[in-house]
């Protein structure tokens, strides 16, 4: 059963020689139970620069995998010191991106829950930086 949830989230992003980038947003979404995992949806807005994505995060109890559709198409699988590789298809290319979780901890019911998500990322065979997600999620 889809539930409708209110989604806070924190994203920072590292970048070598930068300053952090951090986005903080609360936005609705939905959450259900399928297949033995749970699925976190929203839509992304102006403020994280993906305006027209849907991302999704699934959790299961050994993964989490983040899949982003709609102007851009992307599904990065985190499973802790385990790199992952995939495309990163924009509207104008497509990128090669390697991820590897160093933190990942979740605790979902059907009345919401958490997600802590940290990993690094390559981006082209180049180390681009470090990545941390926090999502707190409450059923409305």
């Amino acid at each position: 059963m889809i539930q409708p949830v209110i989604l806070s989230i924190r994203g920072r992003q590292t970048y070598a020689d930068q300053e952090p980038d951090v986005i903080e947003l609360v936005t609705e979404g939905q959450m259900e139970y399928q297949n033995g995992g749970w699925e976190i949806r929203y839509e992304e807005s102006d403020l994280t620069g993906l305006k027209g994505v849907t991302t999704c995060f699934r959790i299961e109890p050994d993964k989490i995998t983040l899949t982003r559709t709609g102007t851009l198409h992307s599904q990065m699988v985190f499973q802790l010191g385990i790199p992952n590789e995939s495309l990163y298809r924009m509207e104008f290319g497509a990128l090669m991106i390697r991820v590897c979780a160093n933190t990942m901890f979740f605790d979902i019911t059907p009345e919401g829950g958490v997600i802590d998500l940290g990993y690094s990322i390559e981006i082209e065979n180049s180390q681009a930086g470090e990545i941390d997600y926090h999502l707190d999620i409450r059923t409305v």
